[in-house]
């Protein structure tokens, strides 16, 4: 990745990071605060990025839509990463009919589209942030079961780990301590790339009723009230569609830039 890219990545997740941070104090006004006078009303110098349905300004409420997209991304790859983790490295290490079961539930998981499944489980759990980071979370555990499945059996064929065996080092500590810290670097790669994908499920989620619930701010939520206005308001779908494409774009060039600094085959 050219150096001007891997900086770019990480301004723009510092960006988004900082304005979730600092949303009370940079936010012009209250999130759920209607200006009855101006609404659906384009850029003016009272609200830069215009009014919504309600009067409701656009600029405060993509800001503190950060929060939610950021907290969305971050906790469903935690759950992910804390279930998928684990499991990948049971099957990994330990093969035979553990690893025949937990390939078989991660191949089925698989077969279907990631989207699906997020929204079907979280129509089954319920409407709410919350859920939809557990839905999301979940979903994408299969990629992180295959993927660290993938990296222990490579790792276990190492002489340093048949050495450990025949020292009769514990498989607890084996899997800990010599398997687990040299597979770390494609599950972080993996990571960042799922943050991004994670934040555009809670965006499809909200759009669909099933994540972040008004009046709570929410990008998914509020390109779900823009559609009924594209035609005679649409700066309420551009500007939160900026910030979901600015987001995710960060999160796949850090993920990028993560794959060029730990890959130990790269030039130097």
């Amino acid at each position: 990745m050219p150096a001007s890219l891997a900086r770019l990545d990480g301004t723009i997740i510092l960006f988004f990071v900082l304005v979730a941070i600092a949303a009370p104090l940079i936010a012009p006004y209250q999130p759920n605060a209607s200006d009855w006078m101006a609404i659906r009303q384009g850029s003016t110098v009272a609200h830069w990025f215009g009014t919504d349905d309600l009067g409701r300004d656009i600029l405060t409420r993509i800001i503190y839509g950060t929060r939610a997209s950021l907290l969305v991304g971050i906790v469903s790859v935690a759950i992910a990463i804390a279930i998928g983790v684990p499991l990948g490295m049971i099957a990994g290490y330990f093969g035979g009919l553990v690893d025949m079961v937990i390939s078989r539930i991660t191949d089925a998981l698989l077969a279907c589209p990631f989207l699906v499944l997020a929204i079907a489980f979280a129509a089954f759990l319920g409407a709410s942030l919350e859920n939809a980071m557990i839905a999301i979370g979940i979903s994408a555990m299969p990629i992180f079961v295959r993927l660290t499945r993938g990296q222990v059996m490579t790792v276990k064929a190492e002489d340093y780990v048949d050495a450990a065996r025949l020292l009769g080092v514990p498989h607890r500590k084996i899997m800990l301590t010599y398997i687990l810290p040299n597979a770390m670097a494609p599950i972080i790669v993996q990571a960042t790339i799922t943050m991004a994908t994670a934040v555009l499920a809670e965006a499809s989620l909200a759009f669909l009723g099933l994540g972040q619930r008004p009046p709570s701010p929410s990008w998914g939520t509020m390109l779900d009230v823009a559609r009924q206005f594209l035609t005679e308001s649409p700066w309420m779908a551009i500007w939160p569609g900026v910030a979901i494409i600015l987001l995710v774009m960060g999160f796949n060039l850090l993920g990028d830039g993560l794959n060029d600094a730990l890959d130990p085959r790269r030039d130097d």
